[in-house]
């Protein structure tokens, strides 16, 4: 009986199993998805005076430095919004800036520049050693210095941001009085006296705009310092961008045109700064790491003008790529 019940027994698998078994077979494996890039470029070449006390603040290469960033994002694959003088309002600036944070996802890479006078308003909080704020003067009103890293902060965990700032008082949180400059030269930073007046016109909103931050900042997390980079890297915070930090899980990279106790530096076509960027980028033939990039660019530039580094989040592989890599 056992020997007749194996004869009539099937020794070929079921059909279904056969075609399932060719069907795994015959599945290949999904590449994985491209890094996506976008970046954002403001350039303004005046300011709105309504705002500003009467002061225009011109100008003459600020959006050529943004055009010339737009050209350098598209020559490595990165589609770009520019914004330039009348349209780099705040509003449009951090919708920009929003958008890329809510599209970007890890992997993904985010270019932001920016090209102007940079200044100050009063520190409310009193966490700043000089009791000022550094800000981005925007054409319709000023961005704050921790308003921007809190903004940064919020791209996801693993988005790589770099930030290429060609102003005054922007790239760190160390804080000193600029020194004058004479002769017929123009500097990229608004006057302190035009400061201190347009800080006192519009003291409601600049206070609200700091207490608003340092709320949003100090949300359930204890402030920690950022990563240490491989160059040199200001890790002197403030207890506010401290907290800013500590939540930043993107990975966040500041290069600006010079230190906060110097200025930079108008041209004819381009800054100082982002003349001296786009001579050693030299279209794509620069070879080296952010860390190296920096220091090309610092090597290069009157010791008046010293470019600064700065970091946010975990940096330590990203500053490690080759400069404007987003693929691979």
């Amino acid at each position: 009986m056992a020997t007749t019940a194996t004869r009539g027994r099937s020794t070929r698998p079921p059909t279904r199993v056969v075609r399932r078994t060719a069907k795994r077979a015959s599945r290949k494996p999904t590449p994985a998805a491209r890094p996506a890039a976008r970046s954002v470029h403001l350039g303004l070449n005046a300011v709105d005076p309504k705002h500003y006390a009467g002061w225009t603040g011109d100008l003459l290469a600020c959006e050529f430095d943004a055009r010339d960033m737009a050209a350098l994002a598209k020559s490595v694959g990165i589609k770009s919004t520019v914004l330039l003088t009348r349209r780099a309002t705040r509003s449009n600036a951090l919708a920009a800036i929003r958008s890329a944070a809510k599209s970007l996802k890890s992997g993904d890479f985010f270019f932001l520049s920016f090209s102007g006078h940079g200044g100050q308003v009063d520190d409310v909080s009193g966490e700043e050693g000089d009791r000022l704020d550094e800000t981005w003067c925007l054409f319709d009103s000023q961005l704050i210095d921790d308003e921007l890293y809190y903004e940064l902060s919020r791209f996801a965990k693993g988005v790589r941001v770099l930030v290429l700032s060609d102003s005054c008082h922007s790239g760190t949180v160390t804080r000193a009085a600029p020194p004058r400059v004479s002769g017929t030269s123009r500097t990229r930073m608004m006057p302190p006296a035009v400061g201190l007046q347009v800080y006192r016109q519009h003291q409601a909103f600049y206070d609200r705009l700091q207490h608003d931050i340092e709320r949003a900042a100090s949300r359930g997390r204890a402030p920690v310092d950022p990563d240490d980079a491989l160059a040199n890297v200001t890790t002197t915070l403030n207890p506010r961008l401290e907290t800013i930090a500590a939540r930043c899980k993107a990975s966040v990279i500041l290069i600006s045109g010079c230190q906060d106790n110097q200025t930079s530096m108008d041209g004819e076509h381009n800054g100082a700064f982002t003349g001296q960027l786009l001579r050693v980028w030299n279209k794509g033939a620069f070879v080296g790491n952010y860390a190296r990039f920096h220091a090309a660019i610092k090597a290069g530039m009157d010791a008046r003008q010293t470019p600064n580094l700065f970091t946010l989040g975990p940096v330590q592989a990203f500053l490690k790529q080759d400069a404007f890599r987003v693929h691979g």
